[in-house]
């Protein structure tokens, strides 16, 4: 590997780690990003469904099924971009209905298990309580919830920089091995020549 990219990989993983941090330290930013990001995505997504329907009606039935998908994700994607603050808001409302609906899911499956003979069924039941309890708990303290959601987000990031960090040292160990290697086998190579 050239210089350049691990260099590029160095200051990439140093860079994603002071963006993680950032995002602990300022979690309304992340999740304003967040939201932009979501709406960037979405837009894209509609834009890409609506050229794929029109290449494709011909050939695929249920084209105005497709369209109308398509309009309503670039619609959706052009409101997140335009109104932030609902996307930002919402966020951490879809995170606390998630884990609410999971332990929900969880408390429910905990009695398929009991059917089965499985000894710690009731272990799964109390933890689809406790998963369920902070799902509620998250719908009404939305801001800590924002704040969490933001913190994962930048744990995430952060380790996705060490991560960089670390892929650049075992590159570097790698091509330690590599020239070793080669240089043994070129010594190799030479005895048979000197006698």
């Amino acid at each position: 590997m050239d210089k350049s990219t691990k260099i590029w990989l160095v200051i990439s993983g140093i860079l994603l780690v002071a963006l993680g941090i950032l995002c602990i330290a300022k979690p309304a930013a992340t999740l304003f990003a967040t939201a932009w990001l979501i709406g960037c995505f979405t837009l894209f997504s509609g834009i890409s469904k609506l050229v794929f329907t029109f290449r494709t009606e011909r050939f695929l039935p249920n084209s105005g099924t497709r369209m109308l998908s398509s309009l309503l994700q670039i619609l959706i994607g052009i409101l997140f971009l335009c109104n932030n603050i609902f996307v930002a808001i919402s966020i951490p409302i879809v995170f606390a209905l998630w884990v609410l609906v999971e332990g929900v899911i969880i408390f429910i499956e905990s009695f398929d298990f009991k059917k089965v003979g499985f000894g710690y069924w009731w272990l799964l039941m109390i933890l689809g309580i406790l998963v369920a309890a902070l799902g509620v708990l998250g719908l009404y303290n939305v801001e800590v919830t924002g704040n969490i959601v933001a913190i994962l987000i930048g744990v995430g990031i952060i380790v996705m920089g060490v991560a960089y960090l670390l892929a650049y040292s075992g590159i570097h160990k790698f091509e330690k091995e590599v020239v070793k290697f080669n240089n043994s086998v070129k010594d190799m190579m030479q005895q048979p020549e000197q006698e």
